[in-house]
């Protein structure tokens, strides 16, 4: 056998290659399989940064031909990953050395990841890494299956990993193991292209399996070694039904982190969060609230019933809904109200400020402690730009106003109700824009007498 690798460090470094240049066909979509979303996150997006997490120090993808799309999402994802293409559908070990110019750069760990399982935690790549330390060429990832048809199998002789025999290959007594491979791999960084170059494509499929290293590694005098994880966790997706089971199970991760960092959600399994969903403490959250990426909520706010939030700020002490929608740019501050019925748009409430119900503020400011009356609109579209408004400090606004931007209300200036307002108000104003109403008494008494006699005849 050979000696120990290199005392595990630090300042180990670790290159992370990802395959994506699956289609995944099963999802019956334009979109390749790989760029579909869990928690508002592509599922390439969620490997590679659970592989930052992880501790990789460099990352490649392989991806398939004419995929500029993938190669968009992996350049916003990650600006240091590189980008390597497999031009021919040979295996997984085929497309591993696709990436061959990065495995050439020598580095202690290789992590072979795939962008279609979402749900692998960071430290389960730590957990990977750890046997190569200790003296491991390759350690493979297995599960117990509670159904293993269709998996690869662990062969094994004790703790030793001896071989992985995929489905179409194994006996009938191999095919009774349930012990299976979750496909992720690690290989020592000075083994990993001498293990791969190797690999044949003698199998029933006649392509090149990189879960061949495993024998390669121990013809060789090398150590081979397994790290076990939950089912969970290497959930595949290959349809929409495989989506939404791991969309579901994620958000039970992120339900469950955030009820554990003092969020109280009402009703759990009703509330979805984003990936990147922060709450301070003492945060209630009621039934049936979505929410969208970029959301930080802060302490002691409460989000009411049916709600929809996305990119948004909400500051301390504040209150939201129900049936309220923030979009982006949105920012309610501390002890701020947004009631029923209003959609807040690119929006920074002031301390204080009352949005009570069945209003629209887009493109717009709004003073500490303004009043924003019941059907007021922000007019910020005028078919070709956006315009702002702008309220000051404790102004109030009437109920079933329009405030046609771009517009200025000072600070505590009244706008009457029903008013079309074109024209800023100083400080402390009063602005009314409707028509003088008229009383016409009896008017009613004769225009019933008119529609009765039109009935009749």
């Amino acid at each position: 056998m050979t000696p120990t690798h290199a005392a595990s460090s630090p300042a180990r470094t670790c290159l992370a290659i990802v395959l994506a240049a699956g289609e995944g066909t099963r999802m019956k979509s334009e979109k390749p399989k790989v760029l579909h979303q869990v928690a508002n996150r592509s599922m390439l997006g969620h490997v590679l940064a659970t592989l930052t997490q992880a501790g990789a120090t460099d990352a490649a993808v392989v991806i398939g031909p004419d995929r500029e799309d993938v190669a968009k999402e992996i350049q916003k994802v990650s600006t240091q990953a590189r980008i390597f293409v497999q031009r021919d559908r040979l295996g997984t070990a085929h497309a591993v050395l696709s990436a061959r110019e990065a495995l050439a750069q020598l580095v202690d760990d290789v992590i072979i990841a795939f962008g279609d399982t979402p749900l692998i935690l960071p430290e389960t790549f730590s957990k990977l890494r750890i046997p190569l330390a200790e003296g491991a060429a390759v350690v493979a990832m297995g599960f117990e299956a509670k159904d293993p048809a269709g998996y690869g199998r662990f062969i094994t002789s004790g703790t030793d990993l001896l071989a992985i025999r995929e489905h179409k290959d194994a006996t009938e007594e191999e095919r009774a193991i349930t012990l299976c491979n979750g496909g992720l791999m690690a290989i020592r960084g000075d083994l990993a292209l001498a293990l791969l170059d190797r690999v044949e494509n003698n199998n029933a499929k006649g392509e090149y399996y990189l879960t061949d290293i495993v024998e390669i590694a121990r013809s060789l005098g090398h150590r081979t070694a397994i790290a076990v994880v939950s089912e969970e966790e290497v959930h595949g997706v290959n349809d929409r039904a495989q989506l939404a089971a791991a969309e579901r199970m994620i958000q039970d991760r992120l339900r469950q982190a955030a009820m554990a960092s003092g969020v109280t959600l009402v009703a759990p399994e009703t509330v979805f969060l984003s990936h990147d969903t922060r709450f301070g403490q003492d945060v209630v959250v009621e039934p049936h609230v979505v929410f969208g990426p970029g959301v930080v909520v802060e302490n002691g706010t409460l989000i009411h019933s049916f709600s929809h939030l996305e990119g948004a700020r909400i500051y301390s002490g504040a209150e939201v809904g129900p049936f309220a929608r923030l979009r982006p740019g949105a920012s309610i501050g501390s002890q701020a109200k947004v009631g029923n019925f209003v959609e807040i748009k690119n929006t920074e409430l002031g301390a204080g400020a009352k949005v009570n119900h069945l209003s629209y503020l887009g493109d717009a400011s709004v003073g500490a402690k303004a009043n924003i009356g019941a059907g007021t609109i922000t007019c910020n579209y005028d078919g070709f730009g956006k315009y702002r408004t702008e309220i000051g400090e404790g102004a109030f606004i009437g109920s079933n106003s329009s405030l046609v931007a771009p517009i200025t209300i000072g600070k505590g200036a009244f706008v009457g109700s029903g008013s079309v307002i074109t024209e800023s108000l100083p400080d402390d104003a009063l602005g009314l824009g409707r028509g003088r109403q008229t009383v016409k008494e009896g008017w009613a008494i004769t225009f019933r007498e008119k529609s009765q006699d039109k009935k009749r005849k």
